[in-house]
């Protein structure tokens, strides 16, 4: 199983980006679709994940401005970031075969995001 991420880059505070991400391979499970977040020297955590038939979870700092969703396929989950803040400056993770927040079946290798001022 492989998951590639795009979309990242540099964006100015109150600015928007979207991430997408292709989950090639067979996963049998039916847990979660899930994005995740790297701050700089800070641990990485989810942030937002979608499960099989559609609810979504958010983490407080995200909620309401990075809604998630997926192509009905389960292998497109998407990332719309709205209203960019600088404390979002963070490397953004795809994952799938989320089961539990720390039981993550698969990774993507990363897409780094920057909000200036």
């Amino acid at each position: 199983v492989e998951l590639v991420e795009s979309g990242g880059g540099s964006v100015q505070a109150g600015g928007s980006l979207n991430l997408s991400c292709a989950i090639y391979g067979h996963i049998t499970s039916s847990c979660d679709m899930a994005w995740s977040w790297r701050p700089p020297e800070k641990v990485r955590i989810l942030v937002s994940s979608i499960g099989k038939h559609g609810p979504t979870k958010y983490a407080p700092s995200v909620k309401g401005r990075f809604p998630i969703s997926e192509d009905g396929t389960k292998t497109r989950p998407y990332l719309q970031m709205t209203r960019l803040q600088i404390d979002d400056t963070a490397t953004y993770y795809c994952a799938a075969d989320v089961c539990e927040e720390f039981d993550v079946g698969y990774w993507g290798q990363g897409t780094p995001v920057g909000v200036s001022s």
